[in-house]
């Protein structure tokens, strides 16, 4: 999965697409099949290396659905791009083990877990599957995770949680090679809290295993910018991406993926020192 990163020279972009009936971002699709197979080709055609799809809303003071109405959303979508963007990675994100199962059926490549396999069943289901997953750390339940989020020391503790649940999943019989980790940005954490994981992702990336940040027009964004509208974080959202990218960030989880895309291509240049470009008009 991650061959492509290498070759590129640039971290792969995971587009969101989320089949929920909200979202913190204000793009939640209320179960329109549709409409998310459409945003998903868009995601697709502007660059996009995966696709996450989510039918469960995580945004702070989010309820749980269950994994039968997760299904119902998901797999028509999963079936639907399979068919029509064979090459495009297709992730799921759910923390459900019966969503896990219907998705890899389907034909899903990735699990995306925000309770890192801690859930009833999703360890088991992800073995069963032998599919990759994505560990992410959380502190609480969506429900109330930011009520009160408290750390001694936030990037040793969460560094020391997805090295625990590395663990877990490895004495389990998960393949080195399935696993990827997430620190959670936005999930339990204050706005300081995130800052102090961005600044230290090396610490994350020392435990080995590929790296995927989410910062897209999350509240942090947000506080730091004085935007209250979630839509409007678009240059907020991709200078951290690309301080993310610089800290070694394998995969990027965005939802304006034209414009990250073409941030990264600008950084990727100019990290390299050269530009490729005689193909466009020096006057351009």
């Amino acid at each position: 999965m991650l061959r492509d990163a290498e070759q590129t020279g640039r971290p792969l972009v995971m587009g969101i697409v989320n089949v929920t009936d909200d979202s913190f971002s204000g793009d939640g699709l209320k179960g329109d099949t549709a409409a998310a197979i459409a945003q998903a080709k868009a995601q697709a055609a502007a660059g996009a290396d995966i696709i996450d799809l989510g039918a469960e809303s995580t945004r702070p003071g989010a309820a749980p659905v269950s994994f039968q109405q997760e299904i119902h959303r998901l797999v028509p979508v999963i079936e639907a791009l399979r068919h029509d963007l064979p090459q495009t990675l297709l992730s799921v994100d759910t923390r459900n083990a019966g969503t896990m199962r219907a998705a890899a059926v389907a034909g899903a490549h990735l699990i995306n877990d925000i309770s890192a396999l801690e859930g009833e069943g999703s360890l088991d289901a992800v073995l069963r599957t032998g599919l990759p997953v994505v560990l992410m750390h959380m502190q609480g339940q969506p429900g109330s995770m930011q009520q009160a989020p408290q750390y001694a020391d936030v990037t040793a503790e969460v560094r020391d949680y997805l090295a625990g649940r590395i663990a877990a999943c490895r004495a389990a019989g998960l393949p080195r090679d399935r696993i990827l980790i997430d620190p959670g940005i936005g999930f339990g954490k204050t706005v300081d809290h995130n800052l102090a994981l961005l600044q230290r992702l090396q610490a994350f990336r020392l435990l080995g295993y590929p790296l995927l940040v989410g910062v897209s027009r999350k509240s942090f964004i947000g506080a730091i910018a004085r935007e209250a509208d979630a839509q409007r974080r678009l240059p907020g959202s991709i200078a951290a991406a690309l301080w993310a990218a610089q800290q070694g960030a394998k995969i990027l989880r965005v939802h304006d993926v034209p414009e990250t895309m073409q941030a990264l291509d600008v950084w990727q240049a100019m990290s390299r020192g050269g530009l490729e470009a005689e193909k466009f008009n020096e006057s351009a």
